[in-house]
């Protein structure tokens, strides 16, 4: 039996404000946001090619904003990635070289950390 993440919650402030940070600044998907019953917002955003999403939403944890646990994307380029988040006005670090890995890092309105690694000599296949 396969046991697959698929979905993290991130505690937000302003669901619309981090939409739009995910949408248009980091280039998440926008799989799907609805309001199934009053007091309850789901909204389910995925990066491009991942089998994991983020929700974001009303009534959905108790968690504060801003706690999620720090989060990491892998990507195949670096450079691009942190230039594709510089260019969308993402607040993101410089690439930070490592012998296990080549990172940038982030954080959403609300101070969710992320961070960005590329992972020299991977091989995905």
């Amino acid at each position: 039996m396969d046991w697959k993440l698929e979905l993290v919650f991130v505690p937000v402030s302003d669901v619309d404000r981090a939409k739009d940070f995910y949408v248009n600044k980091v280039g998440f998907n926008a799989d799907y946001d609805e309001r199934p019953m009053d007091g309850i917002r789901f909204v389910q955003l995925t990066p491009p090619g991942s089998g994991c999403s983020i929700a974001i939403g009303e009534g959905l944890n108790d968690a504060p904003p801003g706690t999620a646990p720090s989060l990491q994307l892998v990507v195949s380029d670096i450079h691009a990635a942190h230039d594709q988040l510089k260019a969308n006005g993402v607040d993101v670090s410089d690439v930070d070289v490592q012998a296990w890995g080549h990172f940038v890092y982030f954080a959403d309105p609300d101070g969710n950390k992320w961070a960005v690694q590329y992972i020299p000599n991977r091989s995905d296949g």
